[in-house]
């Protein structure tokens, strides 16, 4: 059995009277990729930003590498946390900063190299995402939204790290476009050997992007199995979800 990067147990988060997270238990096995779907509001941006430390979960556990990173002291799982690289859903590049500054920001914020090396480290991964040199230089608003997600990816891998989040990596493409970001990112974490985890609306990229797949619904994952049988699961959930059926299981609440 591989060994689990990510475990989580037990998680439940509540803003005030709502319960968001009812008991998230999930199992993500080194160097593969887990993709949580669910509809919006369901929990699953709250379920990332709980693993990052943005978000502090009421009850639970969550475990990097056998260790529980609520339970550990703050350097240590400041430590287990610094190897997840994250692709924002808006990109989330500072305009401010010419695009090899955002690149290497983590690099640049953390001192690990000097500015001129950060910018050699930069310029090497946009090639990575298919971009080059002469975009470094850019700033983020002279880009286009599929070069931009290009830029935040390059980001994200930027410090190889170990554990890769995508939150929504599709939203805002075209088609194709999505494709092309979705192959990319295969092909990074593959390369890094990372373990990742996305979450996503779109059902061609989660069955591109993703190994196993998660159903987050009701605060609870209902239904976890193989990326591939997201279209031909029984589970009625997972069904008409990914179907997009207005009648099933899955009620939505609409004002008259």
């Amino acid at each position: 059995m591989s060994k689990l990067k990510i475990r989580i147990r037990g998680l439940k988060k509540y803003f005030g009277p709502k319960k968001v997270l009812d008991g998230i238990d999930l199992d993500v096995e080194t160097g593969t990729g887990m993709v949580v779907i669910g509809g919006s509001g369901t929990g699953k941006s709250v379920l990332l930003k709980s693993i990052l430390g943005l978000i502090t979960p009421d009850e639970g556990s969550i475990e990097i590498d056998g260790i529980d990173v609520l339970k550990a002291p703050v350097r240590d799982a400041r430590a287990l946390r610094q190897q997840i690289g994250m692709l924002f859903q808006n990109g989330a590049l500072f305009d401010s900063l010419q695009v090899w500054e955002n690149v290497a920001f983590g690099l640049l914020a953390q001192k690990k190299v000097s500015r001129v090396k950060a910018r050699d480290v930069a310029v090497e991964v946009l090639a990575q995402v298919g971009l080059g040199a002469d975009v470094a230089r850019l700033s983020p608003s002279e880009l286009s939204g599929g070069m931009q997600k290009r830029v935040g990816l390059a980001r994200a891998i930027a410090a190889r790290p170990a554990i890769m989040f995508f939150d929504e990596p599709t939203t805002g493409l075209d088609p194709i476009m999505g494709a092309v970001i979705d192959e990319l990112i295969v092909d990074c974490v593959k390369k890094l050997g990372s373990t990742s985890i996305a979450i996503t609306h779109d059902m061609a990229s989660a069955q591109r992007i993703g190994d196993m797949a998660a159903m987050l619904y009701e605060g609870q994952i209902t239904w976890t199995g193989p990326a591939e049988e997201l279209l031909t699961t029984t589970d009625p959930v997972v069904d008409q979800f990914t179907h997009g059926r207005a009648h099933g299981p899955i009620k939505m609440a609409l004002r008259k």
